[in-house]
């Protein structure tokens, strides 16, 4: 049993990226869509397709690799925030990842959005997670 679906989600897609897959299939929900579809606009993966099949349907993610080293562009992929300890945190103290380099991902009352919009919004939330 999954307790922690978004731990969930940043697994399997981690050990995709160690395995070298090109695609990682993962079931769907709201948050996981907003998380891609903000992975996507980053530009840490290629591309995405929502699949309406089964009863809450899936997620095929492609993954995305350097061309010429074939490294991945995930380098690291983290959760913060766990069901046992909610990380929340106001505009003024949104982490900064890697001098701006990675991302963080935020929950906030005006939707899942990345640190750097949610600090220019001026709004604060639940730190999802780091990915860089």
């Amino acid at each position: 049993m999954k307790t922690d679906p978004i731990a969930d989600y940043l697994t399997r897609v981690r050990n995709a990226v160690k395995a070298g897959h090109r695609v990682v299939e993962i079931p769907a929900s709201n948050l996981k869509r907003e998380i891609t579809k903000i992975l996507f606009d980053q530009g840490f993966i290629l591309s995405y397709k929502f699949e309406e099949k089964g009863p809450q349907g899936t997620i095929k993610i492609a993954l995305k690799y350097d061309k010429l080293t074939k490294d991945p562009v995930i380098k690291k992929i983290q959760r913060i925030s766990k069901p046992g300890l909610r990380k929340y945190v106001g505009s003024k103290e949104l982490p900064r990842i890697l001098n701006g380099l990675g991302i963080a991902i935020v929950s906030t009352s005006a939707g899942v959005m990345t640190g750097k919009q949610a600090r220019d919004q001026k709004v604060g939330g639940e730190v999802l997670c780091y990915v860089y």
